[in-house]
């Protein structure tokens, strides 16, 4: 595939468009939940489905996306997603009921899960080795921007306009992305396509469909439920078959050897753990700013922006580390300084000043973009270009089940840490219930009865279940450096060492 050097910056520009409405979608719909419910009557499994549904589809389906990317042609499956994107954000707007919504937010699942694997699939097919790092950090900087920009775009458009406004904005983005890439990116597929792995397809969706199912619930039905139990096993037994059966069929839909390559087994594991701390941060940090300390929506998201700041300086510092000593010092430097951001903020109490929580948010946006970009660089470097699609679906689909993994039991940890601390003496057992269920709750019993000691108590127990929350996700973070460092290479593989492996995996 050739294309001219302004034309594959301007086709990367319209991708980079198409990923930050991506992120957005990620988070964006939390700040606009408690509307949501007001206007739709949307209980609390509705409200949790509205999130969960775009989560769920986005990690279940991105193996099949990749794998119809490398056969099918990259450009035709981009432009399809693009367009199931942007119909869906149009129609979503004008639905009547949670359930439109939902059903709304699960093509937009299915639009993403063909997206964003694609995207990266396509900067090692665009740029060469010299190139591919900075448009690896262009394009992480992208994603990573449109998370925490959700709940501030989201909390603007809310102030001003309606809850459909929040899926509107994705329109004009998706027709802009649509036009670039039209124009500006020419076709690229596998050169020697394989047959089409029905059952593996099969296999893999459901299972994994099942398993994170599973594990989205169980915060809410607790772990001995027996459906949260079923789905787990029952997605867990298929991804087993779904292994097996990948290394005995002739043409599987994923290249199983790849996981034996340093490259991308680390850069794989480094990428999980960064995106379990940042979903770790954005799980608990806004409902505290909220929450505990009462600022508006709007007002929660801007005050995430030192996270965006470390952020955007942290990809551009590790994507030049990367290119002068490999991957292994920044990936792993990255998780370090995110567990110590981590571990620094599960120092935060009630009496803490917002200045202290900017700067350890601050410091934790350093670390994630000092380790994504080139975490991410990793997994592209061990790829054939021919299959890049289905690789880095392995990979982004190991990102997203880990955080959407990592966020259910952090749910857990948090929940068990605030009732564990809620004092909820000379209350009836109904409304304690209900004070028990969340903080929100909490607080909206304390202010029915007038009761100053509970609301103190709800925030204390919350901050109790923050604490808790970070710390671990701090140890999980600082574990997975050791392991990170002892995968990665000290120094990029030389040319011959990565042409001799490519021919290897496609003689596979």
């Amino acid at each position: 595939m050739t294309t001219s050097h302004a034309h594959r910056w301007w086709a990367l520009a319209g991708m980079w468009v198409a990923a930050l409405a991506l992120g957005f979608d990620i988070t964006i719909m939390n700040v606009a939940l408690p509307t949501l419910a007001t206007d739709l009557s949307a209980g609390t499994d509705a409200l949790q489905w509205m999130v969960n549904a775009y989560v769920l589809v986005l990690a279940g389906l991105m193996l099949v996306c990749g794998a119809l990317g490398d056969r099918y042609g990259r450009r035709r499956l981009l432009l399809i997603g693009l367009a199931l994107f942007g119909a869906s954000s149009a129609v979503a707007p004008w639905v009547d009921s949670a359930a439109g919504v939902i059903a709304a937010r699960t093509v937009m699942g299915i639009s993403a899960a063909i997206i964003l694997p694609v995207i990266f699939a396509l900067l090692p097919v665009l740029f060469g080795p010299e190139e591919r790092g900075r448009a690896v950090s262009l394009t992480v900087v992208a994603v990573g921007l449109g998370i925490p920009l959700g709940p501030i775009l989201g909390g603007w458009l809310l102030e001003h306009f309606w809850w459909g406004s929040i899926f509107l904005i994705n329109v004009p983005m998706a027709v802009l992305a649509v036009v670039a890439i039209a124009w500006l990116l020419p076709e690229s597929r596998d050169t020697h396509p394989r047959r089409p792995d029905v059952l593996g397809g099969l296999l893999s969706t459901v299972g994994l469909l099942g398993f994170v199912y599973g594990f989205i619930e169980a915060p809410n039905r607790g772990w001995s439920d027996p459906l949260v139990l079923a789905a787990v096993a029952l997605g867990a037994a298929l991804l087993v078959v779904f292994v097996v059966w990948e290394q005995h069929i002739r043409d599987p839909m994923i290249d199983l050897p790849l996981f034996r390559q340093r490259e991308f087994l680390g850069g794989s594991i480094g990428g999980v753990l960064v995106t379990f701390g940042l979903l770790g941060l954005l799980f608990v940090i806004p409902q505290y700013l909220q929450l505990v300390l009462g600022h508006d929506p709007l007002a929660t998201g801007l005050r995430l922006l030192p996270l965006m700041g470390g952020l955007v300086i942290g990809a551009p510092l590790g994507e030049r580390l990367a290119a002068r000593v490999g991957y292994r010092a920044p990936v792993a430097a990255g998780l370090v300084v995110l567990a110590a951001a981590l571990a620094l903020g599960a120092t935060t109490s009630l009496d803490s000043g917002y200045g202290f929580v900017a700067g350890w948010l601050a410091v934790a946006g350093l670390g994630i973009g000092l380790a994504l970009s080139p975490a991410m660089d990793a997994v592209l470097s061990a790829l054939p270009e021919d299959r890049a699609g289905s690789g880095t679906a392995i990979a982004m689909t190991l990102r997203q089940t880990g955080g959407a993994l990592g966020v259910a039991v952090l749910g857990s940890v948090l929940a068990q840490g605030y009732t564990s601390r809620l004092d909820i003496t000379g209350l009836s057992p109904a409304v304690a219930d209900v004070a028990r269920e969340s903080i929100a709750g909490g607080l909206a019993v304390a202010q029915q009865l007038n009761n100053a000691g509970l609301a103190a108590s709800a925030s204390a127990a919350y901050v109790h279940g923050m604490t808790l929350v970070l710390v671990v996700t701090a140890t999980v973070t600082a574990l997975g450096a050791g392991v990170v460092t002892a995968l990665l290479q000290g120094r990029k593989a030389p040319q011959s060492t990565r042409d001799a492996r490519d021919a290897s995996l496609q003689r596979r």
